[in-house]
């Protein structure tokens, strides 16, 4: 049923019981994980402009990138379950709607609400984003 799950990332604690659950689901279904961290770029937020100032290397965004993935998977046991790690630049929600069809996932499992620029909501903005507009089912976990 649920053969490929994608667990998006932050390594908040909501990420990381999303995690834990999406491995639970993948020993029941003997699947897989997908774990999924998205690196905010200054166009991610703002779109594509010259004029920006930031800059951000290559190696800053994969170095955050993999401390996160790393972070996101200290102390927790991944035993015989496959998961593939993945690394991708943009904006957090549209990225995680995009790799749904790339990896050909079956279930997403993410946390309510994460690190993200605003917090503090019920829901994240990027959770809500995701639920709404999957087109595979969505697991929040809080």
């Amino acid at each position: 049923m649920y053969k490929r799950i994608m667990v998006p990332t932050d390594a908040s604690e909501y990420s990381r019981r999303s995690l834990i659950a999406a491995l639970e689901l993948a020993r029941k279904f003997q699947g897989e994980v997908v774990l999924l961290f998205v690196t905010y770029t200054p166009e991610a937020y703002w779109g594509y402009n010259p004029a920006y100032t930031i800059e951000v290397s290559k190696e800053q965004i994969e170095e955050t990138a993999e401390q996160t993935l790393m972070a996101t998977l200290e102390g927790i046991d991944v035993g015989d379950v496959p998961l593939k790690k993945k690394k991708i630049p943009g904006h957090p929600s549209s990225v995680i709607l995009e790799e749904i069809g790339n990896e050909n996932i079956d279930l997403v499992v993410m946390g309510s609400h994460g690190y993200g620029p605003i917090a503090g909501t019920v829901l994240g903005s990027v959770s809500q984003r995701v639920l709404r507009k999957s087109t595979c089912p969505v697991l929040i976990v809080k």
